[in-house]
């Protein structure tokens, strides 16, 4: 679940009004299914309302939807803004959600996490971006680097992180949760110079008892892949906008919308995967299809130079043009034949 500023150059946009950073529009919700980055709930609101309004109702609307699927357990996700902390209790009394949700580092939480002895801490290591298929390139040089250096700008490194636990529960809570802590030294650098070291804390609470330390961090970390959705529905499908003239209005264009991305979905996911010998290359066509922008999905599957015929009792639609994309494309006509 994630929050999404929606700006508006117009001046008399019913609903309108204006964020935090000064930016006129609206402030949509949006909720996703991470598995297949399909839009669960869209939810348009005044610019100014703050991002967790109304997140409680509508994940409770999105768990619904998920088990009547058949979903057999959900992970929630949120950022600080969504550790709605008088919800908590409910959730977790549901043996099949659970929840991991940064958490605002407040004082009392940085001087727990300051008072946890040595062995508390264990590095936090974290895995390579991508594996490398033939064999590693030589790194080019940091420009960007040697010029902050070069003209003595502030340089802020990151040295080193650690993580660690402890139990915490909430003020709004009658339960116990785990609180996994985040500690980050950074080394503050002017030119070559070390000014100074500070250490700043990341915390994330989550009722998952069994998982490992770094596993909650990379778990929570893994939110971010929302952030690409966001941008795809903004740039890619345009859902999140505001072209009409109130609040209702443009909140109905947004759902509509949104579900061209999803109807995206659900094209990858009836691919089929026949078993034998081809299977492990039709899952990662289906895996492609799935992680395609909305751009490309168009141009490879849609945007079919073609001509159609009508011959007897049946019509012909015949292909003007080739694109090394067309077996996925029969593979899906096939399915949706039968």
């Amino acid at each position: 679940m994630d929050g999404f500023l929606v700006e508006s150059t117009g001046q008399c946009k019913q609903g309108m009004d204006i964020a935090y950073d000064g930016t006129w529009g609206y402030h949509a919700l949006v909720l996703s299914l991470a598995n297949t980055a399909e839009v669960l709930s869209v939810v348009n609101r005044p610019g100014n309302r703050p991002s967790q309004e109304g997140a409680a109702e509508q994940v409770d609307r999105a768990l619904r939807t998920c088990f009547r699927g058949g979903f057999r357990s959900v992970l929630l996700r949120g950022d600080t803004k969504f550790a709605q902390t008088q919800q908590l209790d409910r959730w977790d009394d549901d043996r099949r959600v659970q929840f991991i949700f940064g958490f605002e580092a407040a004082a009392n939480l940085k001087a727990i996490a300051e008072a946890l002895p040595a062995r508390a801490w264990k590095p936090l290591q974290r895995p390579a971006r991508y594996a490398v298929k033939t064999k590693a390139r030589q790194r080019p040089d940091n420009v960007k680097e040697a010029l902050v250096v070069a003209r003595e700008f502030e340089n802020q490194r990151l040295q080193s992180e650690e993580v660690a636990e402890f139990n915490y529960r909430p003020t709004a809570c009658k339960k116990t949760y785990r609180m996994v802590v985040v500690r980050k030294k950074i080394s503050v650098e002017k030119g070559q110079k070390l000014l100074f070291a500070k250490i700043e804390y990341f915390f994330y609470i989550t009722n998952d008892w069994v998982s490992e330390t770094d596993e909650i961090v990379f778990l929570a970390n893994d939110r971010c892949d929302q952030e690409n959705l966001l941008a795809q529905l903004h740039g890619g499908v345009r859902a999140l906008r505001a072209p009409v003239d109130n609040l209702e209005s443009n909140w109905a264009y947004m759902v509509m919308t949104a579900l061209a991305w999803n109807l995206k979905a659900w094209w990858a996911l009836r691919l089929p995967e026949q078993p034998g010998r081809w299977q492990e290359k039709h899952r990662a066509e289906k895996r492609w299809v799935l992680r395609l922008e909305f751009k490309t999905f168009v141009n490879a599957f849609v945007r079919l130079p073609c001509q159609i015929l009508r011959t007897g009792r049946k019509l012909v639609y015949r292909l003007l043009g080739w694109n090394p994309y067309q077996p996925i494309f029969f593979r899906l006509l096939d399915v949706l034949q039968c």
